[in-house]
């Protein structure tokens, strides 16, 4: 066996430019482990907030990044019964969340965050926290699934199931809104996608986004009230935070969703403490029900898995980089010029 691999890392986090290759030792798992050979790593903006030193939750193994990974297992402790040597798997983003509620100690279990994170050659991991690769998905594909995907399938289906003719609000053209249009889309949602781009929001329409809305032309609110007659949107998957989430409560239907996911407008320390905690609540007048969305469980990727493979859905996958170019990967996402996810191919 190769006695090292190569490992990014972040020894500080003032920027992209921390990011450096170290060579670390490689281990052999240990019971109930499996050791993966990585291939592919997708990035997420919470990647980017951790190496600028903004994100409210950085954890304890944050230096190590990269949450999202897929690759071949090549060795397997004892006792693992699950997986066998060459099997094409991605990892689970929380990785002791196996099904049911999130308890605060499993949180802590974030790659790259609570535990080191994915953007290397090989990583060891417990049998359970990966789960099998569609045979008709890539690795470059897989890798994009575990962050984005899973939180826009938890938000759709995680509290309140998504139903055929429910209005879903797209709030931006990334990673969980791009996955949330094509979740939606096969429950046979209307489908409303906001951007400040004419040329993001075409491409939506190529996707089957039913409306799109640029909200430096329009008031976004109003408009999904006067698209639907002044029913609203039954869901809202909300990523901006502080910034949107008054927008949000006004275009919300009655009794509606709005899922509060990534909150990437709150950059100060003041924003930050006006988070909404992790919890659900809902209002008196009018009711809607505002739900804190970290990811999801290992069971609802499962199921998630299983919708995409029924309906051959692949990731929109915007531009890949290779290995030894991980800063302008971030360099990229952090430019907001992507639609869809940024890849990170490893030999």
């Amino acid at each position: 066996m190769t006695e090292t691999f190569r490992q990014y890392h972040l020894p500080e986090r003032t920027g992209f430019d921390c990011l450096t290759i170290n060579n670390l030792p490689k281990r052999r798992p240990q019971y109930g482990q499996v050791l993966i050979r990585l291939k592919a790593v997708s990035l997420n903006w919470r990647d980017c907030a951790i190496a600028k030193g903004i994100y409210a939750y950085p954890g304890e193994a944050c230096d190590f990044p990269g949450s999202d990974g897929a690759g071949i297992i090549e060795e397997i402790g004892e006792g693992v019964t699950e997986w066998k040597a060459g099997d094409r798997v991605v990892a689970t983003f929380i990785q002791d969340h196996l099904a049911g509620r999130l308890t605060a100690r499993a949180v802590k279990s974030c790659l790259a965050g609570g535990r080191p994170g994915l953007l290397g050659e090989y990583v060891i991991l417990p049998e359970t926290g990966v789960v099998r690769i569609p045979d008709y998905l890539s690795f470059e594909e897989a890798s994009c699934l575990p962050c984005a995907a899973v939180t826009a399938w938890n938000a759709l289906y995680g509290a309140v199931p998504i139903r055929p003719g429910d209005v879903v609000l797209l709030q931006g053209t990334g990673g969980v809104a791009t996955f949330g249009l094509q979740i939606a889309r096969v429950a046979g949602a209307v489908t409303i996608v906001t951007s400040s781009s004419d040329e993001k929001l075409a491409k939506a329409r190529e996707m089957g986004a039913t409306h799109a809305i640029n909200y430096h032309t329009s008031d976004w609110a109003e408009e999904v009230k006067a698209l639907t007659n002044g029913h609203g949107a039954d869901h809202i998957l909300e990523v901006g935070g502080i910034a949107t989430l008054p927008h949000s409560f006004k275009a919300v239907a009655w009794n509606g969703m709005i899922h509060s996911i990534g909150h990437i407008t709150n950059m100060t320390d003041d924003d930050k403490q006006n988070r909404p905690s992790d919890a659900t609540f809902m209002t008196i007048d009018p009711p809607y029900m505002l739900r804190r969305i970290i990811v999801g469980s290992r069971e609802q990727f499962q199921d998630l898995l299983a919708c995409f493979a029924a309906n051959l859905i692949r990731p929109v996958i915007n531009r890949t980089f290779d290995f030894r170019d991980a800063k302008e990967a971030y360099e990229y996402l952090w430019s907001s010029s992507h639609m869809g996810k940024v890849v990170i191919r490893i030999p």
